[in-house]
């Protein structure tokens, strides 16, 4: 993909209302879902993101009927004729959710295949648990350096999946599986996120028989066939999420609009530890720093704990906050390719010698000034850490890796400069 970079000129507060696009995370797997049926469906508020671009891909690729209004966020997918069960190498490359075609494939094709799905590089995605769903419900199934296979001689039948971790995509896989398999199946530790849940709601639409949804244990009863449905993403709460700490670390003030308040709550419960205050209401919620930020200790933990997708960002902000924090990363082993960058800003930030941990402000009662400098990554969420960190800075910061920015937020450039910040890109 060509590199593209943001110049952002910092110390600007962002000021004014903006409207929090759907999630890209619910909208990956309800593309995959659409492989279930031969009826069409269709999916609204999906963001005009480059992971969707790459779903719509291989939908193509594997011979569905694509229609896709990008102006209306609008997704219409008929499957009717399936010509394929693998996933190219080339575009499973691009992406994680990749991966998500296995289970729709494997319950209406009786197989498939991916190749390593790509993504950002943040450390170890273990196909493994997979595999080893698809395994308890009649399948064989393989996961190994060259992806995942999975097939089976007769129908997928019912059966009880234990996951040793609450893996979100090894979870939304094996529930489409599961959905038209014969009788019974029970997920146990499964994740419970709300882009689950959303996926759930969709499957029950069409015809699925799925109860448990938002808890760690799923019962699904397995019906011969789903039918069409048209649904509406929930909004993105990775992105609402940043958008609040955009204003919190510029000193402004912003309405955000269309979000789910309950769905924020684990993110506004920890900034209001940093001092940022949120106001909700049915479906906006007002950020702002009334009385100055504080330092604090902050955990990524599966839902519904403070999300890894803004451990990135809520660095940044506690790079503004006086006094020691301390961040530690518990989903991935290797999500810190932002912490040299703030460095480069002039952040007081260190890593752990175990690499589990940072440290930022230590010893200082005065955290140091942010000053403009070349920076880039090559991770979704720490990209927007840098550009978070660049809002602060004091003159020009570029900051490149924006076409992995691209990959998970909508517009994020058009939507900052709506609140005020100077921020270009080329």
């Amino acid at each position: 993909m060509p590199e593209l970079l943001y110049r952002i000129t910092g110390g600007r507060p962002l000021r004014g209302p903006i409207e929090v696009s759907g999630a890209k995370n619910a909208a990956l797997p309800c593309l995959a879902a659409a492989l279930l049926t031969d009826e069409p469906v269709v999916l609204e508020r999906v963001p005009d993101i480059s992971d969707v671009d790459a779903m719509c891909d291989i939908l193509q690729q594997l011979g569905a009927v694509v229609h896709r209004d990008r102006g209306a966020g609008c997704v219409e997918i008929n499957a009717a004729n399936l010509s394929g069960a693998d996933i190219p190498d080339s575009l499973a490359g691009k992406l994680r959710g990749s991966v998500l075609f296995v289970g729709p494939l494997l319950a209406r094709r009786g197989a498939a295949a991916c190749a390593p799905p790509g993504g950002d590089k943040i450390g170890k995605r273990d196909l493994d648990l997979h595999a080893k769903g698809f395994r308890s419900l009649g399948a064989q199934a393989d996961a190994n350096d060259a992806g995942i296979k999975a097939g089976t001689d007769g129908p997928l039948r019912g059966g009880r999946v234990w996951f040793d971790y609450p893996t979100v995509s090894g979870t939304e896989n094996v529930l489409m599986a599961a959905v038209l398999a014969a009788g019974r199946t029970v997920i146990v530790n499964a994740a419970s996120e709300p882009e689950v849940a959303c996926l759930a709601d969709m499957l029950n639409a069409m015809g699925a028989r799925i109860s448990g949804i938002g808890t760690s244990r799923l019962e699904i009863d397995g019906v011969d066939r789903l039918r069409g449905v048209r649904r509406r993403m929930i909004p993105d709460r990775i992105e609402a999420g940043t958008l609040a700490i955009a204003a919190a670390i510029t000193g402004g003030e912003v309405e955000l609009r269309g979000v789910h308040p309950d769905h924020l709550e684990p993110v506004s419960l920890k900034l209001a530890e940093i001092g940022v205050e949120t106001i909700a209401a049915t479906s906006t919620a007002s950020i702002r720093v009334p009385a100055g930020l504080r330092s604090a200790n902050v955990q990524s933990m599966p839902w519904p704990g403070f999300p890894t997708d803004l451990q990135a960002p809520v660095t940044a902000l506690l790079t503004r906050a006086p006094g020691p924090s301390i961040v530690q990363e518990r989903v991935f082993e290797n999500r810190w390719s932002h912490v040299d960058q703030l460095e480069l800003l002039g952040a007081d930030i260190a890593i752990s010698d175990n690499n589990d941990m940072i440290t930022i402000n230590d010893g200082r009662e005065t955290p140091p000034p942010l000053r403009g400098a070349a920076v880039a990554a090559d991770d979704i969420r720490a990209v927007a850490a840098l550009v978070l960190a660049a809002l602060a800075a004091e003159g020009e910061t570029t900051v490149r890796g924006v076409e992995h920015l691209n990959r998970g937020y909508e517009h994020l450039d058009r939507k900052l400069a709506s609140l005020g910040a100077d921020i270009t890109q080329s």
